[in-house]
């Protein structure tokens, strides 16, 4: 592991930057003009729509930042060793990765808490505040870790790429459904044709 008092190198530093950005504009662009009836579209009763997954990505995200803020305020414990340690590209893949289907914890489920053009800003609102951390923090973020309830122990900044999974995962959910042939505007696509 790392030195208990390493802070962020510059190459991790800019491979979660630049993976953050680039998972954020994944998915703004994705459902950047998507109608109300789009993003509230479910193939079936036990899946979520699209604003259900920005949802979900919007306060998961929030609730790590704030267990990773929490985590890097206390002391770290050297005795304890991360589940993924030094795996970090296996760990990213794993989450990105839809081939096990994971059930969120009761805390991230989707309940409808913000309207669709709220549901942007949050979301922009928490990714922005952990792109920021990421950017300027002095923290030692490999020295303290907290398990996850699928993978174990992480050290936090694998908990900060995982951000960045999470997102691509649900992204290619929201691809998934959009391809499904009762999502509207597929339906009017095949209509028009």
């Amino acid at each position: 592991m790392d030195q208990p008092n390493a802070t962020i190198t510059p190459a991790e530093r800019e491979r979660l930057t630049r993976y953050l950005a680039a998972s954020r504009e994944k998915l703004v662009q994705l459902v950047k003009g998507l109608s109300a009836a789009e993003l509230d579209y479910k193939p079936a009763p036990d899946r979520w729509s699209a604003a259900e997954n920005i949802e979900h990505i919007t306060v998961v995200e929030n609730i790590v930042f704030g267990r990773v803020t929490s985590a890097l305020g206390s002391s770290p414990d050297p005795s304890k060793r991360g589940a993924w340690e030094g795996r970090d590209d296996a760990i990213v893949h794993e989450v990105e990765s839809r081939v096990k289907r994971l059930q969120a914890p009761e805390l991230g489920l989707p309940k409808g808490r913000w309207a669709h053009d709220e549901l942007f800003r949050q979301f922009d609102a928490v990714r922005q505040r952990t792109s920021d951390f990421a950017t300027s923090t002095t923290a030692a973020p490999r020295s303290h870790l907290f398990p996850h309830p699928f993978f174990g122990e992480l050290d936090c900044y694998q908990w900060m790429l995982l951000l960045g999974a999470h997102c691509v995962r649900h992204t290619a959910q929201i691809e998934k459904l959009m391809a499904t042939p009762g999502f509207p505007r597929a339906a009017a696509t095949a209509t028009a044709s």
